[in-house]
């Protein structure tokens, strides 16, 4: 590009735009999708270090305004408008150990796909992309706390923690999960 040519403020985007795309199509896409290797979003509910699949998060959020809902679960904090939409507000911890989430900075929403609509879960903190490998597959523990069988099959160690595959899809699916009235 000659550095003596003006370029409008929509030129200049347009080629930011070629470059992401670019980019985005890239070696990038090589690493992720890599034999062998599981990708997972970890986070904490409650003192439990858990990793969901990053296909099974739609989206992470800071905790918004919530509007309580009467005649509900305990575990069922309310609904929170997010972007025009309600969604309903679940504290993780509270339904899987009865403990209730405490607010903090840390706070967060992880956004699953519930059915035709969203839920969001409140976790304590989130820590971000983790990524599991044949051999922490293979070296896997069976879930042994009966409160989490049903949604975990085996715990790994990643980084030196210890974190239980927590799947999205079988908590979404329980009847209790989805039978929210008192």
């Amino acid at each position: 590009m000659n550095a003596t040519v003006a370029q409008t403020p929509f030129e200049v985007l347009a080629r930011y735009e070629r470059l992401s795309l670019a980019h985005a199509s890239g070696g990038g896409q090589e690493r992720m999708e890599a034999p062998g290797l599981w990708r997972g979003i970890g986070y904490r509910a409650g003192n439990r270090l858990f990793v969901s699949g990053i296909e099974e998060i739609n989206e992470l959020l800071a905790v918004p305004a919530l509007t309580p809902v009467p005649g509900t679960r305990p575990w069922l904090l309310g609904v929170a408008n997010v972007r025009g939409n309600l969604m309903p507000v679940i504290d993780l911890a509270r339904f899987l150990f009865s403990e209730r989430t405490q607010h903090s900075e840390r706070t967060r929403l992880l956004v699953v796909r519930q059915g035709s609509g969203n839920v969001a879960l409140l976790v304590d903190e989130v820590y971000g992309q983790r990524t599991v490998d044949t051999e922490q597959r293979r070296d896997a523990e069976r879930e042994d706390d009966p409160r989490l069988a049903r949604f975990v099959d085996d715990r790994v160690e990643v980084d030196g923690q210890r974190l239980a595959l927590f799947s999205m899809g079988k908590l979404v699916r329980a009847p209790d999960f989805r039978q929210a009235a008192a």
